[in-house]
């Protein structure tokens, strides 16, 4: 299991701006009567930016639409809850930070 944590972290650190990706991550909850649950949750969005590189630090904010309001969740890239990364697809993008995005960007070029 360790080492599965470890190979997804490594994937994780691979994240570029632009990627379609589906993170699971591993959820703690209690109950009414005080019993923990343990439960994966996903989150699929586009990467819009990657800071402090591979270091300790390191972080993806990545973005998604939910019933027309936009959710943006920041991932350090070393978190151990975290256990399944897939790349769903690759974008073609020229700039490292893709925070035009937040303004209806892709809205936009849909109308055209």
């Amino acid at each position: 299991m360790t080492t599965e944590k470890k190979q997804s972290n490594i994937k994780l650190a691979d994240l570029k701006p632009g990627m379609t990706v589906k993170i699971s991550q591993k959820i703690q909850e209690i109950n009414a009567k005080g019993e923990k649950k343990e439960r994966e949750q996903f989150f699929k969005g586009i990467v819009i930016a990657r800071k402090h590189g591979k270091e300790k630090g390191g972080t993806i904010t990545v973005r998604k639409i939910s019933n027309g309001v936009a959710v943006e969740k920041i991932f350090p890239i070393y978190l151990p809850t975290i256990t399944k990364v897939e790349i769903e697809k690759q974008a073609r993008v020229r700039r490292a930070k893709l925070y035009f995005l937040r303004n209806g960007y892709k809205k936009k070029l849909k109308v055209k």
